[in-house]
């Protein structure tokens, strides 16, 4: 379907899943804000991504992503992301022990935030072309390499939180692409026992037990504990209603480090309450649900993997970030979308929006009932 003018914009829009991620925005920029200084550095700069982000994605909107589909197009993605990944570590800026960024005077640029995306297009590519013959094994193979190829530059900057990611993205878009799951879980197998090989016979008591420390934290609250522990006071604290938007003591206080980014779950909850909670929860179902709608509608297998794939990433951030800040999962480092400051995940989360909304331009009516079909190749 073809649109022009302004009711083409109108129409393109998918405006309650636009809506849906603004007020996940917004939630989080007045979570970043103290009506009680004057410094609001974080509240300021978010807004300033905010408007870049959406303008970005309602100018990708009106583009014909038909292109993606060419071999030629996606090899070049790829390689381009990797020659990127290897220039970060020439002329990457160490931060907290970490070289995963280029510092460019007004900001800094994290490649690891779009290359989640070059790798959903990738896999979409891949597995569309071979839905017929997907149950060969191989397929886990090479389609793993080129997942861990991304993996492994992301993970020695070292940026767990990202790789990890990266890793769900590849397993979430192998559970739909039809492929064997005998094979994949043989593959896990393999895995675990490859890691079960080096605990014992490989890694050294001091590697052991960092391990050990990163799995359960809390193990360590002078230590690598405690952010964690913090993080579950100030999601304990809030209780139904909330201490009041802006007034989080663990936050605002500076108990909680990184409060605006890998711990804004919590800032959240301290400031929100159950109440905030639930609502957030009810915004974040919305974007999974309407990004999921238009995977159903792809004009191809190509187009509906690529809404899948984007789903997954949001999802994998959300249980991740969600999990490590209540307890249940170890401290990774990873931002929860729309929601966490910063602008290079920010954009990202909206470009792969404007790239869902302007795929819409030539999609197709796809029954419910048949939408396992479609990826499944039956």
């Amino acid at each position: 379907m073809e649109f022009s003018g302004v009711r083409g914009l109108l129409t393109r829009v998918d405006w309650l899943l636009v809506g849906a991620a603004v007020l996940l925005v917004g939630a989080g920029i007045l979570t970043m804000n103290s009506f009680e200084t004057e410094s609001n550095y974080f509240f300021r700069n978010q807004l300033v991504w905010l408007g870049l982000s959406l303008a970005v994605m309602f100018s990708l909107s009106f583009v014909d992503f038909r292109f993606l589909r060419r071999t030629s197009v996606v090899v070049m993605l790829f390689l381009l992301s990797v020659a990127v990944l290897l220039l970060v570590f020439v002329f990457g800026e160490v931060v907290l022990g970490a070289q995963s960024r280029f510092d460019v005077g007004l900001f800094a640029i994290q490649p690891a935030d779009p290359i989640k995306l070059v790798l959903i297009i990738v896999l979409a590519k891949y597995f569309s072309r071979r839905h017929i013959e997907i149950a060969n094994i191989r397929h886990i193979l090479v389609s793993g390499f080129y997942a861990f190829i991304l993996f492994a530059l992301v993970l020695v900057q070292p940026d767990f939180g990202s790789a990890i990611i990266l890793g769900m993205i590849w397993f979430g878009m192998i559970l739909v692409s039809g492929l064997s799951k005998k094979h994949l879980l043989a593959v896990i197998l393999i895995g675990a026992v490859s890691f079960a090989g080096l605990w014992f016979f490989g890694f050294q008591e001091y590697q052991k037990q960092r391990i050990r420390t990163f799995l359960n934290p809390l193990t360590d609250l002078q230590g690598a504990g405690y952010n964690a522990y913090q993080s579950m006071v100030a999601v304990g604290s809030g209780q139904v209603l909330g201490k009041g938007i802006g007034y989080g003591t663990q936050s605002k206080l500076q108990f909680l480090p990184e409060y605006e980014t890998d711990f804004i779950f919590a800032a959240f909850a301290e400031e929100w309450g159950f109440v905030g909670v639930v609502l957030l929860f009810t915004l974040f179902g919305v974007v999974i649900w309407r990004v999921l709608m238009h995977a159903m509608h792809g004009a191809t297998n190509f187009e509906m993997l690529f809404g899948v794939g984007l789903a997954t990433l949001f999802m994998a951030h959300f249980v991740v970030h969600i999990g490590m800040n209540i307890g249940l999962l170890p401290v990774t480092g990873t931002t929860v979308p729309f929601l966490s400051y910063g602008g290079s995940h920010l954009i990202t989360e909206f470009v792969g929006l404007g790239i869902l909304l302007g795929m819409r331009r030539y999609s197709r009516t796809v029954h419910r009932e048949d939408f396992g079909k479609e990826f499944l190749g039956a």
